[in-house]
């Protein structure tokens, strides 16, 4: 089972089993606070930014790239870690990054990256994120499922969301199945 910021795509769900989703992800846009051309998503078309394959945020971007055709953001796939990414980014080596806030602010804060701002994306521009397990785990998944339904019945995923992150980042109930 791994249990990560993977987000679904078809050809990974081709490979593996997708458990109920755990987190609405807070994806943020971060760009250097002197760059007013990015306020949103949809200012990216023609911008750079650097992202790891199979993530939540490259998914989102690929997407975005499939819906904007005609202006697509450049998309520059790396190894490195987001630590690394964020110095890019406050070198300017590209001009925006999409990653989960809390994560973000860390280590904007624990990096000294005062030159670079946080913006907020809209509620539905936030991609679950799910456990995966092996084809055949059919009974684990089941397994899975139930308890992450029990754990957002009875408030534990909230509090827990509350208590480690600073907000309620959880899917729709309707979602959870």
């Amino acid at each position: 089972m791994a249990v990560n910021n993977l987000s679904y795509t078809k050809e990974r769900a081709e490979k593996y089993l997708y458990a109920a989703p755990t987190v609405k992800d807070p994806n943020v846009l971060v760009v250097k606070k002197d760059d007013s051309s990015i306020k949103s998503l949809d200012d990216v078309g023609g911008k750079s930014t650097e992202v790891v394959q199979g993530t939540t945020s490259a998914k989102q971007l690929e997407d975005y790239n499939k819906q904007h055709s005609d202006n697509p953001t450049i998309l520059n796939y790396t190894k490195a870690n987001l630590q690394q990414i964020m110095s890019h980014l406050s070198d300017g080596q590209f001009d925006y990054k999409i990653f989960d806030k809390i994560t973000v602010e860390t280590v904007i804060k624990n990096q000294g990256l005062d030159n670079l701002k946080v913006i907020d994306l809209p509620s539905d521009q936030q991609p679950y994120v799910y456990p995966l397990l092996a084809k055949g785990q059919d009974e684990l998944k089941t397994f899975v499922d139930k308890r992450i339904q029990e754990l957002y019945k009875d408030g534990t995923l909230e509090k827990l969301s509350k208590q480690f992150f600073g907000d309620t980042y959880l899917p729709a109930e309707a979602d959870i199945k």
